[in-house]
């Protein structure tokens, strides 16, 4: 009998996954929600807890509302240059900031991304001991399509401004099966007003949204997921999994999509 060949997949057996990353907290972020959500595009809002309500930022209020169905995420309390800083102020800015987003959100917040794209060893280092599971950086794949080899140095795949269009039409038509792929974009709302280019983003989302072979999801659903995918018990004969975990994951066997439901033990022949 010929042992199965096993891939993992994201959620319902696809292939393929998008998430969006904006920073700051800022009021533009408003009509940046209405578009994604209009398309069902999510994604993570990393906000400066200490900033909130000043300037064109929004309140502690409208955030907690307009952020429904996306992630609220850590960008420090003040926006600080962080590899110029004390790792005591580090320590201070990432904490303090994810205190504060928990008791606003009412979830654990285990994720951030580093203001003015600053950070070294040292702090990603920090970073597991402060809860944080996570980090965005400003650099970018240009293009890449890949899951990042380190969640605490994760690069998007472009900016919005980096032929964004370009490669949603590269990723949209994306079909082999053989590989996970991830279009991960990210930006700063404001950048649509000064650039007078709301139509950029309206475009993507409706290119990219609605389709069935594309996960909507989070930054830290996509750590979450894959991690989980991590924590599965294969038998060495492939014959059967356990899951030991609370949420399903999916495979593909042989070319035959298999859920494995949290808690559960699947034949996988």
């Amino acid at each position: 009998m010929a042992l199965p060949h096993i891939y993992f997949c994201y959620p319902q057996g696809k292939h393929k996954a998008l998430t969006m990353s904006y920073d700051d907290g800022r009021r533009a972020d408003e009509r940046l929600v209405r578009i994604f959500n209009r398309y069902g595009v999510r994604g993570t809002f990393h906000i400066n807890s200490g900033l909130l309500g000043s300037e064109d930022r929004l309140t502690a209020e409208e955030a907690v509302a307009l952020y429904q169905g996306h992630e609220a995420s850590v960008h420090t309390v003040r926006h600080p240059t962080l590899a110029r800083c004390p790792m005591e102020l580090v320590v201070e800015e990432v904490l303090e900031d994810r205190k504060n987003l928990e008791r606003l959100f009412n979830v654990t917040v285990r994720g951030m991304s580093y203001p003015n794209g600053s950070y070294n060893e040292q702090i990603k280092e920090l970073l597991p001991q402060l809860g944080i599971e996570y980090a965005r950086t400003v650099q970018t794949t240009r293009g890449g399509f890949g899951l990042p080899e380190d969640w605490l140095e994760w690069r998007a795949t472009c900016h919005h401004n980096d032929r964004l269009l370009e490669h949603a039409e590269t990723f949209v038509g994306l079909h082999k099966r053989q590989y996970l792929y991830l279009m991960y974009v990210w930006g700063h709302s404001y950048e649509f007003d000064n650039d007078n280019n709301w139509e950029l983003i309206e475009r993507f989302c409706e290119m990219v949204g609605g389709r069935d072979d594309i996960w909507y999801a989070t930054n830290i659903e996509i750590v979450d997921y894959m991690k989980a995918c991590q924590w599965l018990k294969v038998a060495a004969t492939r014959e059967f999994v356990h899951n030991p975990g609370a949420s399903p994951i999916w495979l593909d066997v042989d070319g035959r999509i298999v859920e494995v439901p949290g808690g559960s033990r699947v034949s996988l022949i």
